[in-house]
């Protein structure tokens, strides 16, 4: 009897069920631009940090998976997911359809709005009293597209400048009356000075950044939200969202 061809399928069936092992184990490439505070940046020591890189992280761990963050230009993040350069992207990607006619995005990781900032001592209570005060904004940004459509893009009294710091900066230096932006970054920088505090506008409608994976990728989306909803249902996300935001965490959606 000619044991060979059995003893090939076998050897066959050993290599194909050891690559799967592999593929399955092998260290996945996550993709963030770090020049997005507190959401991924560069520490004095190159290490990329942030809530981002704390969710993924969290994510990773209660899935089971091995990542590798590098630092994606944001230009470039998209076509690095698709060419294969990275496995999946977290930098502050807010979902919405276009996206979704071209990639598979998780459940909601951070609700995203606009959010005003004001000296401590400010009777703002929306966007609606900011009439006649000195609005900063990034110049091109939601905020400037807040502010243009509520007092009008040639309106006098709104300041427009290249980056939120610089805004914050403006603000608590008695330049501005008040600052308008995305609502991590806002927050983030508005806590470093104490002479000023935040106003929420429920006018302003809600975003959710996800976590983006090749569309298709059925097996790793899944994964990915089932490491999200742990996070979520362990308090981590909870207590990651304090940590850089100085709040309470938000109730997300499950999808």
């Amino acid at each position: 009897m000619n044991f060979m061809p059995k003893l090939a399928a076998i050897a066959g069936v050993f290599l194909i069920s050891l690559g799967s092992a592999q593929a399955q184990n092998r260290e996945l490439v996550v993709g963030s631009s770090a020049t997005y505070r507190p959401f991924a940046y560069e520490s004095p020591t190159k290490e990329i940090v942030g809530y981002d890189v704390d969710i993924i992280q969290a994510v990773a761990q209660k899935a089971g998976l091995k990542i590798k963050i590098v630092n994606t230009p944001w230009t470039g993040i998209f076509a690095s997911l698709n060419n294969g350069d990275v496995d999946l992207v977290i930098s502050g990607v807010t979902i919405n359809d276009k996206r979704k006619q071209s990639y598979d995005f998780t459940a909601p990781y951070f609700e995203a709005r606009q959010l005003i900032a004001v000296p401590k001592d400010s009777t703002v209570k929306g966007l609606k009293d900011l009439a006649g005060k000195k609005i900063g904004v990034v110049n091109g940004s939601t905020g400037d597209d807040i502010a243009s459509r509520e007092f009008g893009k040639t309106s006098p009294d709104i300041r427009r400048f290249e980056s939120t710091p610089v805004v914050i900066s403006e603000l608590a230096n008695n330049g501005l009356d008040a600052a308008i932006g995305d609502n991590g970054v806002i927050a983030f920088r508005a806590q470093e000075h104490k002479q000023l505090k935040t106003v929420n506008d429920a006018s302003f409608p809600k975003e959710y950044f996800g976590i983006v994976v090749k569309q298709g990728n059925k097996d790793l989306l899944a994964k990915l939200n089932k490491g999200l909803a742990a996070v979520k249902a362990d308090g981590s996300y909870a207590r990651i969202y304090k940590k850089w935001f100085q709040a309470d965490a938000p109730v997300l959606p499950a999808q």
